[in-house]
Formats: structure tokens, C-alpha cells, sequence
């Protein structure tokens, strides 16, 4: 499963911080601006039905009389949206008084009990003048003398305009806040990676020590990563100090029972041809398999160094050389693609599992040899895996007969030399190095090894 990249989580994480605390800002100031702009429309009307009502008295005759002037031309412009008007009401005579841009044409008013007056004899209302226009009305009722003689004052605004207002601030704040918001995700985009460099150094040291370019952890870290640089050379030292270990026990164990061995061994030519015989097979059969586990103990204790790593072509092309020299009968051929394979294994390890392959397909081919690298899915942890193939055009085996030829010590044909650890031992190899191998029937219908080994990369 691919992992996610800290530095991707960590932007990713302020960049949608960012966005939703841009957004709830943006809503905040445009609901308050609203509001503000709402309230300031209101009072506005207020302040202009106030100057209308102060200017319109009534006469002798119980006429209304007067003619308002707010200074603003919109009130003398047909159609414009801002109206006043002056309508008598009981006991008042004559007819209304009315802005020029209400005209003769009548506003709508709805009824009391639909909304009614506040506390200060005030009521705020929508409403549709003739020119199509939306407007909002403050209208109120005062006595105009000491007879009760009223009138109904009304004020109305254009609410198309507020609204335009409210839409060009919140434009231009929308604006304002996406090239600070970008500005913002760009500043923590740069402070982030900057602050993360040192990460990516310490991965890029790490794949260094991966490749075999380095041995330690080099390089200057804060103190933040410091001791952790610390620890991983330490946990470095250490590996190498037990492969050297496991090395040196290793070769004290090889020369301690190769001696008794080469004794036996020796010993069994002044016995009977009979008991000879036996007693220098078992003695050379010992001597293979303690050679064999101890190159197991030799593996188990280079598995886990982060050094270990061998170019694959330069050894199966030497491989293929000898072997063709060994066998001028047969035609052995590789095919190696890319030549750049770098697997992770010691350089002893592929020698021996190639080498134990390509001769037992040279004991049972007639013709040919196909030695054949090319990249296999990647593993469970996303290691990348290679593949090399042994092909011969030799009788080839069954599925039991498969099964049965990687088995420790069994020798299907025993008209062919061997001890019969071959498959046993690559078997072993790819196991120890977390890869695979399997038999398999070879399109020439003899006989395909199939060895799966970890990379580390592909050089170039």
C-alpha cells in the first residue's frame, strides 16, 4: 500500500484549514455587512420619512400642503425607486401629495394585521412599484392638528440598489480574500517544505545507505532529527558488528569440522573396497550439507544489513560464460532486461542459487540453455521484485515430480551426479532473502526454474 507523503498531509491539512477558515470569514463579514447595510437602509428611510412628515402641514380648509424636499434628484426621476407620499386619511381633505416618481400610479400597502406598527408607530414592508422595482417602505400615521386631522406618510427605497451594494462588496471581498488566501497557501507551502527539508534529506542519506553509497547517516540535522540520526548509525554499527560476529563463528565452525571430515574421508581408503565406499559417501554428503548450512547461517546473518546488494547482469553473464565453456554441446543464451537490475542479496548468494540452476539445466538439456531477468510485481511492502528464469529443452518433470525435486537430499535421476541439495539450497536462498522460487514447464516443454528475488532500484 503506498504511503502518503508527511509534507503532502501536512499541506494538505493547512491548505483546508485555510480554505474553511477563508470561507467562514468571508460569510461572517458578508452577513455583517448585510445586516449593517440593512440597518443603514432602514434609517436612512426613517430620516427621510421624518424630513417628509416636517415638511407637510395642513391648511385652513383641511387640505394637505407642502412639497418635501430631501435632496436627492432619484425622488424626481420616474421609475427610479424612490418614492414618497402623503395620503390624508379621516377628517383630511384633498388630494394626496407624492413624489414625481410615483406619479398618479398607486403603492401597495398590506394590512395591519399582516404587519404591524413597532413601538414607535413605525412598520418596514416590501412592496412592487409600477416600474417593476423592488422596494422596501417605512410608513407611518401622525396627526397633523389639534382636530385629529391625519395622514399616512410613506417612504420607499429602491431595495434593487442596496442589494447591488451588498453584491459589489461581497465581490470585491470575496477578491480580497482568495489572493490572500493563495498568498497564505503559498507562504505555508514554502514554510512547510522549508521546515521539512531536513526529512527529506535524512530519506535521501537513507537511500544512499540503501544503495551501498554510504555506511552512516551523514549530513547536518537540526536538533529535532539529530538524535534520531544518532540512533540509526548506532542501530548501523550494531548490524555490522553482528554480521562481522556471525561471519567469524561462521569460518571458526567451517575450519572446526573440516578437518575431522577431510579425516574420515582420508581414513576411508585403507578400509574394504566395500565399506570405502560407503563410508566416503556419507563423508562427502556431510561435508556438502555443512557446507550448505553454514552458508544458510552466513545468509541469516547478512539479511538484515541495509549494505547487502549486487548487480544482476555481470553475474549471470559470467555465470553463462563459464558454463558455456564447461558444456560446448550446448547453446546457452541471457537476456536481461534492464541490464541496470541491482538486487538486494550478497554478490555469493545469486553466484550460488544461479549457479545451482543454470548446472542442473545443462545435466538434463539437449540443446539449449535460456537464461532470462525481467521485472515481477512488486512485493506486499512495495519492494520491487525481479524474476530470472532458467529454461532447458530437456524431458522436463510432472507436477509431482516438481514438487518432489526441491526437497532436501532427493535426486530424481540418479544417473546424474549430485547430492541432490541443489533446488533445496536455492529454495533456501530466495526464502531467506524474502523471494520465491518455484518450477515450472518451460515453453520448450523441458524444464523452467523460476527465481524471485528483491531489487533495490535500477541504476542509471
Amino acid at each position: 500500500m503506498k504511503r502518503a507523503s508527511l509534507t503532502a498531509r501536512v499541506l494538505m491539512l493547512a491548505s483546508i484549514w485555510a480554505v474553511i477558515a477563508l470561507v467562514a470569514i468571508a460569510i461572517v463579514i458578508s452577513q455583517l455587512y448585510r445586516a449593517n447595510s440593512e440597518r443603514a437602509f432602514a434609517d436612512l428611510l426613517r430620516a427621510q420619512l421624518n424630513s417628509v412628515i416636517n415638511a407637510v402641514s395642513i391648511d385652513a380648509s383641511g387640505r394637505l400642503t407642502g412639497a418635501p424636499q430631501l435632496g436627492d434628484l432619484v425622488f424626481d426621476q420616474p421609475g427610479s425607486g424612490w418614492i414618497w407620499l402623503v395620503e390624508p386619511l379621516a377628517g383630511t381633505e384633498g388630494p394626496r401629495l407624492g413624489s414625481v416618481s410615483i406619479g398618479d400610479a398607486a403603492l401597495p400597502a398590506p394590512s395591519q394585521q399582516a404587519v404591524p406598527f413597532d413601538a414607535r408607530y413605525l412598520r418596514y414592508y416590501p412592496a412592487m412599484d409600477p416600474a417593476g422595482n423592488l422596494l422596501v417602505v417605512a410608513e407611518t400615521e401622525v396627526d397633523l392638528d389639534a382636530d385629529g386631522r391625519a395622514a399616512r406618510f410613506r417612504v420607499a427605497g429602491n431595495r434593487q440598489v442596496l442589494d447591488a451594494e451588498i453584491a459589489d462588496f461581497s465581490g470585491n471581498l470575496y477578491l480580497a480574500l482568495v489572493i490572500f488566501g493563495i498568498g497564505s497557501l503559498v507562504v505555508n507551502a514554502v514554510a512547510i517544505l522549508y521546515g521539512l527539508r531536513p526529512l527529506d534529506q535524512a530519506r535521501q542519506a537513507l537511500g544512499r545507505i540503501r544503495a551501498g553509497e554510504a555506511d552512516r547517516l551523514d549530513g547536518d540535522f537540526p536538533r529535532e532529527i539529530a538524535p534520531l540520526a544518532g540512533e540509526i548509525n548506532a542501530l548501523i554499527g550494531a548490524n555490522h558488528r553482528v554480521v562481522e560476529r556471525a561471519r567469524m563463528q561462521v569460518g571458526n565452525l567451517a575450519h572446526s569440522l573440516k578437518t575431522p571430515i577431510a579425516v574420515l574421508i582420508n581414513e576411508s581408503r585403507d578400509m574394504t573396497p566395500a565399506h570405502a565406499g560407503l563410508v566416503r559417501a556419507q563423508a562427502e554428503t556431510m561435508q556438502a550439507q555443512v557446507q550448505t548450512y553454514l552458508d544458510r547461517a552466513r545468509i541469516a546473518a547478512q539479511r538484515g544489513s541495509v549494505l547487502a546488494r549486487t548487480e544482476a547482469a555481470p553475474v549471470i553473464d559470467r555465470l553463462v560464460r563459464v558454463m558455456g565453456k564447461l558444456n560446448r554441446d550446448l547453446a546457452f543464451s541471457a537476456e536481461i532486461a534492464p541490464r541496470e537490475v541491482v538486487l538486494a542479496m550478497e554478490t555469493q548468494d545469486l553466484e550460488e542459487a544461479l549457479g545451482n540452476l543454470i548446472e542442473n539445466a545443462a545435466k538434463f538439456a539437449r540443446n539449449e540453455v535460456a537464461v532470462t531477468l525481467k521485472p515481477a510485481p512488486a512485493a506486499s511492502d512495495g519492494r520491487p521484485m525481479f524474476r530470472i528464469d532458467i529454461d532447458d529443452d530437456g524431458p522436463g518433470l510432472d507436477d509431482a515430480g516438481m514438487a518432489e525435486a526441491v526437497k532436501r537430499g532427493r535426486r530424481l535421476d540418479e544417473s546424474k551426479p549430485g547430492t541432490g541439495l541443489g533446488l533445496s539450497i536455492v529454495k533456501e536462498i530466495a526464502s531467506e532473502y524474502k523471494g520465491d522460487f518455484e518450477l515450472a514447464r518451460a515453453p520448450s516443454g523441458g524444464l523452467s526454474a523460476r527465481l524471485s528475488l528483491p531489487g533495490l532500484a535500477v541504476e542509471h
